[in-house]
């Protein structure tokens, strides 16, 4: 197994782990009669600041899904993973702080130390669009 697969992997199973935790703390709040089952926001804006926070990570890591996985996916599928695997790891484990960053504060530097995590993983993921427009397209 090579790491762009285990980063893949990873990155998967982070998006499902935050998936069961906000569907197991939606259910208590169900469950404690604390909401009614119909009545979440998607953004989760109308639940406790965790709550919110939860939400929101979730759906951060899902929509960064698109190109981060993308390029992974990319690199797998026209056997490229000497394009990805050098800073596979690195971008998952950035994609990890920035989530962890997330779920533990909203103060400034907590923010600040987010976004430094976002900013790894838009780096690396333009770095490796150079990468392969430089491989298929001959930039």
């Amino acid at each position: 197994m090579n790491d762009t697969i285990i980063a893949m992997l990873g990155y998967i199973a982070w998006i499902l782990i935050l998936l069961i935790w906000l569907t197991s703390y939606r259910t208590f709040l169900v469950v404690a009669k604390q909401k009614a089952a119909n009545a979440f926001k998607s953004d989760g804006s109308d639940s406790s600041p965790f709550g919110e926070r939860l939400t929101r990570a979730q759906s951060n890591c899902v929509e960064s899904f698109a190109f981060i996985g993308g390029l992974l996916l990319l690199a797998l599928a026209t056997d490229s993973i000497a394009i990805t695997n050098d800073l596979a790891l690195l971008v998952v484990a950035a994609r990890l702080g920035q989530t962890i960053t997330h779920l533990i504060s909203t103060s400034v530097l907590a923010v600040q130390i987010r976004f430094t995590f976002f900013a790894i993983q838009l780096g690396i993921c333009v770095y490796w669009v150079v990468l392969f427009a430089s491989k298929f397209i001959g930039v």
